[in-house]
């Protein structure tokens, strides 16, 4: 008797479905390893709350924080004592994670959508702001999980973050986004 194996594809997965496990994140608590462009590695905390807040909490000796919340994405250095440096968070590409209602369908921005051994990433880029960078967003196929972004910004400078433990639809406390009470915590 002859048995004929059927070739097994991998096959990344679609946007529908990225778009569900994306709009499914409500909190999430995650280690993370902060892969930076000159090779250096910070490790922390990542928090995020959907819709629009974010906080990475870098470990010592860094000790660095950034905040997305109120529409803003807030970087405080240690070493720099002025308060923290401040952007728009619709202009970042961190964005798109963020948002209230993800759609990757409609999305103009997703510049790829690649499958890459059991891992499926999309980059997101806006066109109309490419001086600001893009995101590459990396997936894991079964289960959907997020497992990496990597940021690119304007001086084609990249900082991984993978993320490590990963834990979802726990309670985070609203204050932990809150720019302007860690701004006055800190002077």
């Amino acid at each position: 008797m002859l048995c004929f194996a059927k070739p097994s594809f991998a096959e990344k997965v679609s946007l529908d479905n990225l778009n569900s496990y994306i709009n499914g994140l409500s909190t999430v608590k995650a280690s993370f390893e902060q892969i930076n462009s000159d090779g250096s590695i910070d490790t922390g905390i990542l928090y995020i709350r959907r819709p629009g807040k974010m906080r990475l909490e870098y470990a010592a000796p860094n000790n660095a924080l950034v905040i997305a919340g109120a529409g803003s994405v807030a970087i405080f250095d240690d070493k720099t004592k002025n308060g923290p440096t401040l952007f728009p968070l619709k202009h970042t590409p961190l964005n798109l994670l963020l948002e209230k209602n993800v759609n990757l369908n409609n999305s103009y921005m997703i510049s790829e959508h690649k499958i890459n051994g059991k891992n499926t990433f999309i980059i997101v880029q806006d066109p109309k702001r490419l001086a600001q960078g893009k995101i590459k967003m990396v997936f894991s196929n079964n289960p959907i999980a997020l497992v990496s972004w990597t940021i690119t910004d304007q001086s084609n400078q990249k900082t991984k973050i993978l993320l490590g433990e990963f834990k979802e639809k726990i309670k985070i406390p609203l204050y932990l986004f809150n720019i302007t009470a860690e701004n006055s915590k800190r002077n």
